[in-house]
């Protein structure tokens, strides 16, 4: 067994683009600049937030924090997006989810500039996607193909099964892993919460991808020796084992699954990071 270590190839990705900018920088050209739309005070997209400005930094990319109280109106919000849209200088940003329930989301995301959308959620560059054409793609799905091509493991042919059926991550990591590319050409079968007898069909799985959100949900009889399994959930779970008393957990029981496997990734340090560099690619992507 071999971890997808997401935190070691998120390093070396930041150093290609740290490289790039100071290539930009030094030609005179813009750098990248990355806004981030935070409403509320969501204890995780506070945390993501962080990282992704962090990230940010150390690449040499410009990024802005716009922090609004969770009784931001939506027509407020709306107006900070058609700022954001208007401003020549913000290359990409991201509203992040989830919003206060009062604002709807499918509003507000509608309302992005397709080009500046570098989460990839926009319905254009959906479609764009799902037409096989240039176009910012999801984080966590960009991210979760980019660790599987850099580890070179065989994709054409194999039966790839998606637990998790979200615009987020399953339905969009289904089409990436379906189509005909050198690190895609998967067999692909999405299975969710109402899928009948799923542990007989992610025992099929050559390359098992699990985004359902619900920790410890995969356990070691529903797959099957050798494959590669991808943890997408990230969970905070009690422990009695640790200073703070609690735990990050996966959608995936890492203990007695990764034994059977070929390659797993870890949580945390596994897709996490791969998600922030493929924010951070796509930003890339909005200055050219």
């Amino acid at each position: 067994m071999e971890l997808l270590d997401g935190k070691k190839i998120a390093a070396e990705i930041k150093q290609e683009l740290a490289d790039k900018v100071a290539e930009l920088k030094q030609a005179g050209k813009k750098i990248p600049h990355l806004v981030a739309v935070l409403v509320g005070n969501d204890p995780a997209s506070e945390t993501y937030v962080a990282s992704k400005v962090k990230s940010c930094k150390e690449v040499g990319f410009k990024s802005t924090e716009m922090r609004f109280s969770a009784d931001m109106t939506e027509e407020q919000l709306l107006e900070v997006v058609d700022k954001l849209n208007a401003d020549a200088d913000v290359d990409g940003y991201i509203v992040q989810l989830p919003l206060p329930t009062h604002i709807s989301e499918e509003r507000i995301l509608l309302a992005v500039d397709p080009n500046k959308d570098v989460d990839g959620f926009h319905p254009f560059n959906v479609g764009k996607m799902v037409a096989g054409l240039p176009t910012y793609l999801p984080a966590t799905p960009a991210g979760i193909v980019e660790l599987l091509t850099r580890y070179d493991i065989e994709t054409k042919g194999k039966h790839c099964v998606v637990i998790g059926r979200s615009n987020i991550v399953g339905t969009p990591m289904a089409i990436l892993m379906s189509r005909k590319d050198a690190h895609a050409d998967c067999t692909v079968t999405i299975c969710h919460s109402r899928t009948q007898n799923i542990q007989e069909i992610t025992r099929q799985a050559d390359i098992l991808i699990v985004a359902l959100g619900k920790p410890h949900f995969v356990t070691a009889d529903m797959v099957k020796e050798g494959a590669v399994v991808v943890d997408v959930g990230i969970h905070r779970v009690p422990s009695d084992k640790t200073k703070s008393g609690f735990k990050l957990v996966g959608d995936v029981d890492f203990e007695h699954v990764a034994p059977k496997c070929s390659y797993i990734t870890p949580v945390p340090g596994g897709v996490g990071p791969m998600t922030i560099v493929s924010l951070l690619q796509n930003t890339f992507k909005a200055v050219l």
